[in-house]
């Protein structure tokens, strides 16, 4: 059996005290244990910002890529072992940011992983500038008066392009947290998960973490019609329900490749494969 000591790595976190990445990371492992997993069961890909220091912190194989850059990563490894459970880790900027047109391109495309996105509605390794969920009017860094842009509303943009899990979690449920995760690794497509974490230095005086305990609620059903899910996830920032908001049951990108359904494409034997006409195309 295994045991959530067995994720460690020799490196202690390096997040500031209280932060809400602790919650994230703890709900993570909770959730690799409840599904008997072990640390070469799994592959992770990490973006750049404070929630991917995790890749020092967490003992699993393991990607770098490069601000905004590791879905791609992510989609290439699913489609190369769809077997084996892939998850992918970025903050809002990463994700939502310089990552938005390959966040929209899982969506649509369904590839069989799941994508967790620690939103704190900051890019808070870089000191605390305007990220794309910064809520408008909020004072930043970046925007000493006051954010001009509405914010961006990743779990609409995910439920419109069909994932077919859209989900929120908060740092500070994290056994709430945790069986989200469990149910997201499980579903057979693109899964999102994007958890609000307080930011307790660079956000602690606009969003400290009362500010969203006096808002979060937990949904009381396990998915809604997509026309109910986009109206709660549209209460923000007034309410913030969390759980599940959105499933919906269709072929993942790897199912829909005959190519893929006998076995993962890591596993396919190339001894037999005569590529000469297609070198010939390049001469």
């Amino acid at each position: 059996m295994n045991n959530i000591n067995q994720f460690n790595t020799h490196i202690a976190p390096t997040w500031c005290p209280g932060c809400g990445d602790f919650g994230g990371f703890l709900a993570l492992k909770q959730a690799l244990v409840k599904l008997n997993l072990n640390p070469d069961d799994i592959c992770l890909f990490y973006d750049i910002g404070c929630s991917s220091n995790m890749s020092s912190f967490l003992k699993t194989y393991g990607f770098g890529g490069l601000h905004g850059r590791s879905l791609p990563a992510a989609c290439g490894a699913a489609l190369a072992h769809h077997q084996m459970p892939i998850i992918s880790i970025a903050g809002d900027g990463g994700a939502y940011g310089e990552g938005l047109n390959h966040f929209i391109v899982a969506c649509r495309a369904n590839y069989n992983l799941t994508f967790f996105v620690f939103n704190n509605q900051l890019y808070s390794l870089t000191t605390g500038q305007t990220s794309p969920t910064t809520a408008k009017n909020n004072k930043t860094k970046s925007t000493p008066y006051g954010v001009i842009e509405e914010a961006f509303n990743p779990l609409v943009t995910a439920i419109v392009n069909h994932a077919s899990f859209v989900a929120r979690g908060f740092s500070g449920e994290v056994e709430h947290l945790t069986n989200l995760i469990v149910k997201a690794i499980k579903n057979p497509g693109f899964s999102l998960i994007d958890l609000l974490t307080p930011c307790v230095t660079w956000n602690k005086k606009v969003q400290p973490f009362s500010w969203y305990q006096e808002r979060v609620y937990k949904l009381n059903k396990e998915s809604y019609e997509q026309e109910k899910a986009i109206k709660l996830a549209l209460e923000e920032p007034k309410k913030l329900p969390i759980g599940i908001f959105y499933q919906e049951k269709r072929p993942s990108y790897q199912q829909s490749l005959p190519q893929l359904k006998e076995q993962p494409l890591i596993k396919q034997s190339i001894a037999n494969i005569d590529i000469g006409d297609l070198i010939k195309e390049f001469l």
